[in-house]
């Protein structure tokens, strides 16, 4: 598949006047066209089904270089799947869009298939780690996005809890920063790791809740007793 005939297939699913409320609700300044997160979904669950693996990625990178708006969202959907062998380049890739993310819509959905990845290969959070001292905020804030599946696992093994306080470790050290992406994607990370470890949760808002923004203390401990 080219990338002419993605962009065709994507712009045949255009709602009409769909394209300027997205535009305003996600404050975006790059091209919108309007289409509708199903039809995303499917598209996407079509072309991993069509294309190889390498196909993918080069499709990924063709259409996360458009830099219109659903293009670069459907970029991040083909290369979301849990399995994906070899992934190296996938992996490679999805680092290299992070310094461009400007959006949270655009930025989630390349975390979300990032996540996949890295729960694929643990290791990999050493080269997440740089993340968190960058001067780009979305890339600070991109470092606990793509490391949420450490705050919802059940029944976690000592590794896993090991890479959990890591990653607490760098919410610490976000907590003075006043960004409001910043606070609430720490309040993210603790809110949906209390709804399995509260007792790390709740430590956490000990430590430093003091120093958080009020609104980001509140929806960290949301599910808190």
């Amino acid at each position: 598949m080219t990338l002419s005939d993605a962009l065709d297939q994507l712009r045949a699913h255009i709602e009409p006047g769909r394209a300027e409320g997205q535009k305003a609700y996600h404050k975006q300044g790059r091209e919108v066209l309007g289409i509708p997160n199903p039809a995303l979904n499917d598209l996407a669950k079509a072309w991993r089904r069509s294309l190889t693996v390498d196909e993918r990625v080069t499709l990924a990178d063709q259409l996360w270089q458009t830099d219109i708006f659903e293009a670069r969202i459907a970029a991040a959907k083909l290369l979301t799947q849990a399995r994906i062998r070899p992934d190296a380049a996938a992996w490679a890739l999805i680092q290299g869009w992070v310094p461009d993310f400007d959006s949270w819509a655009i930025a989630d959905h390349a975390c979300i298939a990032g996540q996949k990845r890295l729960v694929a290969d643990p290791a990999r959070l050493d080269a997440v780690e740089p993340w968190t001292r960058s001067d780009h905020m979305w890339t600070r804030r991109a470092a606990l996005v793509i490391t949420l599946p450490w705050t919802r696992q059940n029944h976690p093994g000592p590794d896993d809890l090991a890479l959990r306080d890591r990653v607490l470790g760098w919410a610490a050290s976000y907590v003075d920063d006043p960004d409001w992406f910043i606070q609430k994607a720490v309040a993210w990370w603790l809110r949906d790791l209390s709804k399995h470890d509260p007792a790390r949760s709740r430590a956490f808002l000990d430590a430093h809740g003091a120093r958080m923004k009020p609104f980001a203390r509140k929806e960290a401990g949301k599910y808190l007793p």
